[in-house]
């Protein structure tokens, strides 16, 4: 395979001015004197830390300055297999949420909830601990319990943190999504996990509109009998609340207990480490997607490594990321409350009231972590706006984008255009983790193209189909020891956890499968995603990311392309496919014979020979999942002669009908 745009010696965009002061430097230099190490830089620390799981995790847990009633007798059982979901931390006893809430000055934000259409509301981590204490003694006096499960169909509001932390401090299990996926997908997720409390509102704000919800909570709450109470919360004060079944207000919900007979303190249920607190969801783009069980205890370990080591954060940073209740980042930017630091929400329209939106939250409020979707920076980007010129974003530290890979031409428009001096942390991870396989690293260079490092603890590697480890060579995405944020189970998974093993399993045995396609710089420890390997393309057994494609079609955004598709269609009758490219055209322009040639022609000269469509062909919409990532395995199963049940969590489903009985491509 020609991996010409793969380099090994990638452009440096920026470097840490003092490493040597980062909490992860710290860290690598205590480790060594502690266990008389020599580890000189990040990739020694980072060796140490997956061959050394037991000692690396328990550092973590102290460094980290995890909050628990019991200590653990043993960190890790490694005589058992990997997908026999090991126990981590025996006999710890702890609580998420109160991991959460261990601060309580009232002197100290903890969250600014704000967005399209809303003003600022700030909560001190003494009314959040109120709040919470409210909200779980209203829980269980509603008959919750611990394993209970309660769901949310909710934007980013601070009622959402509030629920949460009210749930997972009983042991309850939490689970929400946005209030953008319609309800099928809503049903599809929440009739799987059967809760007993559904906490939604009345409307919301989106793109200058204001949006009427009751319509889809009424459907919802009739076709989920589970649900014995729905806690209706005035997101949009001037929209009535509805007449919905079995349904109170927020306000009713939190005064079920009076005052006066409400306790002093939370009573934080004190948990094993697998216990389950939240249910999160896979994408299901073509079928009912799977009910993804974690432990609290395992994202706390794990979130908390990766924003105070990896981020070099502190209890006097601000984290912002642009996010839904329905995608595992809204997880990831809750975490922050751990940290002790301030949480700004956002729910609404990224580019309103004006496209500079998010960059002028970010100077009013002094945010130093901020982060969004790469589809987001590609957009602004588009778009042509330049935060560097409009703010000031002096407090700025640190970038973040995920969802789909950051173009290359992103991160030099992230340096040249919002901030020179700031560590742009392209992560990667996904739900079934809900954390970071690769990321951010405060200490180490930023490289054109190229996520920082591969996380401490995560021992993943780029598998050929033979099972070598290479680098410098794309391959699949494969971890190879566990890790302590592994799901504990699916929920509703049988004895024999069927769902789990072919979820993860079913490639490798015992052997962690993560289905993406990667590739590994042993130059710089950098690692560039390629795609998802079941969108991989195969053409003669050449296989490749879409990812690569992308890179060189994006150039051809002047000449009228405003957006493409790559994906491989199986040839009948022959254990082969064919490469095919989707382009979708900004009005009025059309796509040309020159333009077909062009575009070829500089694939074959920037790739290979086997990179070269065999087809690229005009189409006027491309599906997105309501996260912004393409839909490339509904649209190859399509093509390749497969009927697709679109599921709830695509933004726009009818596309996938454009795809049918393509005459060319019935050939």
């Amino acid at each position: 395979m020609d991996e010409a745009n793969l380099t090994l010696d990638p452009k440096c965009l920026w470097t840490p001015s003092h490493p040597e002061n980062t909490a992860i430097d710290r860290f690598r230099r205590d480790v060594n004197e502690k266990y008389q190490l020599s580890n000189a830089d990040y990739e020694g620390l980072y060796e140490w830390s997956v061959n050394q799981p037991e000692a690396f995790w328990s550092e973590v847990w102290d460094r980290t300055g995890i909050v628990s009633s019991v200590k653990a007798t043993r960190v890790l059982d490694t005589s058992r297999r990997m997908d026999s979901i090991p126990e981590w931390f025996e006999g710890a006893r702890l609580n998420v949420a109160e991991n959460m809430l261990w601060c309580r000055s009232a002197d100290k934000t903890a969250i600014i909830a704000t967005g399209e259409g809303h003003g600022r509301q700030h909560i001190s981590y003494a009314e959040l601990y109120q709040k919470v204490l409210q909200c779980a003694e209203a829980m269980k006096a509603s008959g919750i319990q611990e394993g209970d499960r309660v769901a949310a169909y909710i934007p980013n509001c601070a009622e959402a943190v509030i629920a949460m932390l009210a749930a997972t401090s009983m042991g309850a299990i939490w689970s929400s999504t946005s209030p953008d996926f319609g309800t099928t997908g809503v049903l599809d997720r929440f009739t799987q996990i059967k809760p007993k409390i559904l906490f939604t509102v009345n409307a919301v704000y989106y793109n200058g509109k204001t949006l009427d919800h009751l319509p889809k909570v009424q459907a919802v709450v009739k076709d989920l009998p589970s649900v014995e109470k729905v806690v209706m919360i005035p997101f949009v004060k001037d929209m009535p609340m509805g007449d919905i079944d079995r349904s109170v207000t927020w306000d009713q919900f939190l005064g079920t207990v009076p005052a006066d007979q409400l306790p002093s303190e939370i009573t934080f249920k004190q948990l094993p480490f697998n216990h389950p607190a939240f249910i999160l969801f896979s994408s299901g783009t073509t079928g009912l997607p799977k009910c993804i069980v974690h432990s609290g205890a395992g994202l706390l370990l794990q979130l908390k490594k990766e924003h105070v080591l990896h981020g070099d954060m502190t209890a006097d940073d601000v984290l912002f990321y642009y996010t839904t209740t329905g995608w595992m980042m809204w997880n990831w930017l809750v975490a922050g409350l751990s940290v002790g630091a301030t949480i700004v929400l956002w729910d609404g329209s990224p580019f309103k009231p004006a496209p500079i939106s998010l960059w002028a939250l970010a100077d009013e409020l002094n945010v130093t972590h901020w982060g969004a979707s790469a589809k987001y920076i590609q957009s602004l980007q588009e778009a042509g706006v330049h935060p560097m010129d409009l703010c000031k974003l002096d407090k700025l530290k640190a970038v973040y984008s995920t969802g789909s890979p950051l173009k290359p031409e992103s991160f030099d428009f992230v340096y040249e255009h919002i901030k020179k001096d700031v560590m742009l942390g392209s992560i990667t991870g996904g739900t079934d983790i809900c954390s970071l396989f690769a990321g951010h690293n405060a200490a180490l260079p930023v490289y054109r193209g190229e996520i920082q490092c591969i996380c401490l603890g995560m021992k993943i590697e780029a598998w050929t189909d033979d099972k070598k480890s290479v680098k410098g060579a794309a391959a699949d995405l494969v971890c190879t020891s566990p890790f302590p944020c592994m799901p504990v189970t699916m929920y509703g998974d049988d004895e024999t956890r069927t769902k789990y093993k072919n979820a993860y399993f079913n490639v490798h045995d015992d052997i962690w499968y993560h289905g993406d396609f990667v590739w590994i710089n042993p130059k710089t420890g950098g690692v560039i995603m390629l795609g998802r390997s079941d969108g991989t393309l195969n053409p003669s057994g050449v296989r490749f990311g879409s990812a690569e494609i992308y890179n060189v079609v994006d150039r051809f955004v002047d000449q009228g392309v405003e957006d493409s598709l790559c994906v491989g269609q199986k040839i009948k009758n022959e254990d082969d496919e064919r490469v095919v490219l989707f382009l979708k055209m900004k009005a009025g322009v059309q796509v040309t014979d020159d333009l077909i040639k062009s575009i070829k022609v500089k694939i074959r000269s920037e790739l290979s020979p086997r990179h070269v469509p065999a087809f690229i062909l005009p189409i006027t919409d491309i599906p997105y999942t309501i996260n912004g990532k393409k839909v490339e395995v509904a649209v190859k199963k399509i093509i390749s002669g497969q009927k697709v049940t679109p599921s709830g969590t695509l933004t726009n489903p009818e596309s996938l009908d454009l795809y049918y009985d393509i005459p060319v491509l019935a050939q």
